[in-house]
């Protein structure tokens, strides 16, 4: 059979093919074991359709005239035995038609009967199955049971780590919402295929071969799924994409790898499958309801409301008036009780969209229409949403087309680049809305003082455009918004601010998470980029919207809070705020903590002289205070002190490390928090002036956002405190396991070490993460006699993006720096 599978072989064929060939098998078994005429074997489920996939599970039903005797309860139980022997994994049922019809409460078994087919036996007995059966269903019951399911399914599958690995059969745009319209038809007497449907005039004849080809290219990757996983397997994991790729001959595009090329074109045909599953089901609804169809409320001399769904007067409106179909979404937008557009509407634009062309992009009707849509206080999300998924969105900016359903695997974008984009735009919207201004405190208060905030949803829309093409997509991207700002009249100012945005759009982020925020030279260079206040707060606000839209486990609290550092300081030296003694200005701030808390400076005076202007540049004043109401009666302690409370970001746990300066101590600290698979958000090494290491780290749980931490941090005082007294070199860490994504798109390891301007030794070190990485390079560092002065830990989904400040001799010499790099790139590999 797999022999038999080309890529030229219709995939009906074949599976039709193989549920002929497992007829035959069953129908000998039934007879050789001389079953009893009166019974009868049919097939059901997708079996019963005569569409069996190569390792999906015989599902049957034998039906009885009564209940069975013993003698047949020995027979039936032999027939199973016999068929599970020979390699057949069925799954049965035994029961009488009036069982049939009792279990016919649960949608899953009436489903399932309503696609029975008759193998062998009693065929009068079935016949009265399929009768009754008919009578006992009750097509509307059917359709909104039908339709509850669907919505259930479409929510378990809105996990974000379906998106990579999508379910061929289950996920949103899977085979199961083509079965579920046919199910409802077929209950309803309108026809089991599309032709059928097409006939009764629910979809028209183009609209039935559409669907055809996009259901053809679900079956032949779930039949090739299969014989590739060599079991029943729906979903498309990553070690199975790249052998799809190439046994569909899909070829590498500009920068995309086969397998991205592939994903791309099941992305949008699962796309295509979820507006027309929409446009079917709601068809299916006015056929079945159509009193809710009755009454309706003028909009205008073109549309009408009807149940709250926005519907055109004339089914042909948005050929003979193009500029209607933008006119439609922004009657959404303007009247709130409009939910969407009814079925012949929503139908009408599916047909339309190729109306949307280089002559009515041109038009300054259109353009004005879709910047009004862009500046409405409500519905952006959700229209731009709407216009993507019928088609309308790519066609109307052609650069967004060419990324629709393009797939990046760099394994922390979990997203589409389109629908990236889109939850960029949203997360720009939302923090618009008072109801989320929790979220993002900073972000909603600046928001709602900036003019014109359609500038910033032109840059989140232009912002990844480019992906794919090869090149700088910042830099492609700015040619493609440029030539839409001007397109659109947009004032120089805007234009200027979007241009910008979209080239610069990774700069803070950039900044924020690999660059030192104590250094104010760090400061300097970044704020000098940034031409004015304007500028600067759009720039945040697009760059905490574009993290969070990545992915729902790269967001933390951490990176908001380095951000907003970054938004806080570079601010301030904009408008002339530089403090000539930061450093003093730090102590004071500290000092005044202290004094809230009754502590003199004469407590902490013999501490704060082992202190430098290096520690209270990198630390805030609120860390100093607590180091040092920890630290004063200490200062000369001979066991390590180790402290922890709860992070004041919100999220995570804060831990200070006091001791006499030890080799191995930043990767034993490491390695035990390692152990405990936790993640170190942020290190800051600091060496006092007598000899003590007081380093301080955040760290967070790496599986369970959420972690109860209070609960753990006695834990990590008492147990790490313990194992610093050992000054015995830990043993290098374990290689911990690589993940199923890693392994299938492994990130090639990048190490740079270079000096900056002020001369201080930096490594930057890209790599796939894993549990116990940091660990490895602190191991390896320290064993080159090395020393790690401070660290930003950036983990965005499987790839870790880590920054190093370093001190040691050993850096200074020749060859030294190239040895450490060969031995941190086989460690890390």
């Amino acid at each position: 059979m797999q022999q038999a599978l080309t890529l030229r072989t219709p995939p009906l064929r074949h599976l039709r093919a193989h549920a002929k060939l497992v007829d035959a098998c069953l129908i000998k078994v039934w007879h050789d074991l001389a079953i009893p005429r009166n019974l009868a074997l049919a097939a059901v489920g997708g079996y019963g359709r005569g569409e069996l996939y190569p390792k999906s599970d015989i599902d049957l039903l034998i039906l009885l005239p009564a209940q069975p005797d013993e003698s047949q309860q020995q027979q039936l139980q032999t027939l199973i035995g016999v068929l599970w022997d020979i390699g057949l994994e069925v799954g049965h049922s035994i029961r009488t038609v009036d069982e049939c019809l009792a279990e016919c409460s649960d949608i899953t078994v009436q489903t399932n009967l309503l696609e029975a087919r008759l193998l062998t036996g009693d065929a009068a007995l079935f016949q009265e199955l399929q009768t009754r059966l008919t009578a006992h269903l009750d097509p509307r019951a059917f359709f909104l049971s039908k339709w509850e399911e669907q919505q259930k399914r479409h929510a378990r599958f809105l996990d974000t780590d379906t998106n990579l690995e999508p379910n061929l059969k289950e996920s949103p745009g899977g085979l199961r919402d083509l079965q579920t319209a046919l199910w409802i038809s077929q209950a309803c007497g309108f026809g089991a295929t599309w032709q059928e449907l097409a006939e009764h005039g629910l979809i028209t004849a183009k609209e039935a071969l559409s669907i055809a080809k996009h259901e053809s290219l679900l079956r032949i990757l779930r039949i090739r799924l299969h014989y590739l996983a060599k079991r029943r397997e729906d979903r498309l994991l990553f070690d199975f994409q790249a052998a799809m790729a190439e046994e569909m001959q899909a070829k590498p595009h500009g920068m995309r790898r086969t397998s991205e090329v592939l994903m791309q074109r099941y992305y949008r045909t699962k796309q295509a499958i979820l507006q027309l599953n929409a446009i079917l089901l709601d068809n299916l609804r006015s056929r079945l309801f159509p009193e809710e169809t009755a009454d309706f409320t003028p909009v205008n001399a073109r549309f009408i409301a009807r149940n709250n769904l926005l519907e055109a007067r004339d089914e042909h409106l948005f050929e003979h008036t193009p500029s209607s179909v933008l006119e439609s979404f922004l009657l959404l937008q303007k009247i709130p009780q409009l939910e969407g557009f009814s079925a012949p509407t929503l139908r009408a634009l599916w047909r339309a969209r190729n109306r949307v062309n280089a002559e009515f992009r041109r038009d300054p009707a259109h353009r004005a229409l879709f910047m009004e849509i862009l500046r409405q206080p409500r519905g952006i999300t959700h229209v731009l949403r709407l216009m993507n998924r019928i088609g309308l969105l790519g066609r109307y900016l052609p650069a967004f087309g060419r990324i629709v359903g393009q797939m990046q695997h760099d394994l922390f974008h979990v997203y589409t680049v389109d629908e990236h984009i889109l939850m960029v735009v949203r997360n720009l919207r939302r923090i618009t809305v008072g109801q989320f201004n929790h979220e993002q405190p900073l972000c909603s208060q600046l928001i709602r003082d900036f003019a014109r905030p359609e500038v910033l949803y032109i840059a989140g829309l232009f912002h990844d455009i480019a992906k794919g093409r090869g090149g700088d997509h910042s830099m492609l991207g700015r040619a493609d918004v440029a030539r839409f700002c001007k397109q659109h009249g947009l004032t120089r100012e805007d234009a200027d601010l979007a241009v910008w945005l979209v080239e610069h759009h990774l700069t803070m982020s950039s900044t924020a998470q690999k660059q030192d925020l104590s250094d104010q030279d760090v400061i300097a260079s970044f704020a000098e980029k940034i031409p004015n206040d304007r500028y600067l707060v759009a720039l945040h606000l697009l760059t905490v919207a574009d993290i969070r839209g990545t992915s729902p486990k790269v967001w933390n609290a951490w990176k908001g809070k380095l951000l907003e550092d970054l938004f806080r300081a570079a601010r301030r030296y904009l408008s002339g705020g530089k403090t000539a003694d930061l450093a003093g200005e730090i102590r004071r701030q500290a000092a005044e903590t202290l004094g809230l808390y009754a502590i003199s400076p004469d407590t902490y005076t013999l501490l704060w002289a082992q202190l430098d202007n290096e520690y209270f540049l990198r630390h805030e004043a609120h860390e100093i205070a607590w180091h040092t109401r920890l630290l004063a009666h200490r200062v000369n302690t001979p066991s390590p002190v180790v402290k922890a409370r709860l992070s004041r970001i919100g999220e995570g746990i804060q831990v200070v490390v006091y001791c006499p300066d030890q080799p191995y101590l930043f990767a034993r600290i490491c390695g035990f928090f390692a152990r405990m698979s936790y993640n170190i958000m942020e290190a800051k090494i600091h060496t006092t002036q007598h000899g003590y290491a007081l380093d301080s780290f955040l760290v967070m749980d790496a599986g369970n956002s959420k972690t109860v931490y209070r609960d753990v941090m006695n834990f990590i005082e008492y147990e790490l405190s313990q194992q610093l007294g050992d000054s015995k070199a830990p043993p290098a860490p374990s290689t911990g396991r690589i993940s199923r994504q890693l392994k299938h798109f492994p990130i090639q390891p990048e190490i740079d070490l270079s000096q900056d301007d002020k001369g201080r030794f930096v490594m930057h070190v890209i790599a796939g993460d894993r549990p116990g990485l940091l660990a490895r390079i602190a191991h390896t560092l320290a064993r080159h006699n090395v020393e790690v002065r401070n660290a930003k830990i950036n983990t965005l989904g499987e790839r870790a993006e880590d920054t190093f400040w370093l001190t040691g001799t050993a850096l200074k010499q020749p060859q030294e720096p190239e040895r450490l790099k060969d031995e941190l790139r086989q460690q890390i590999a």
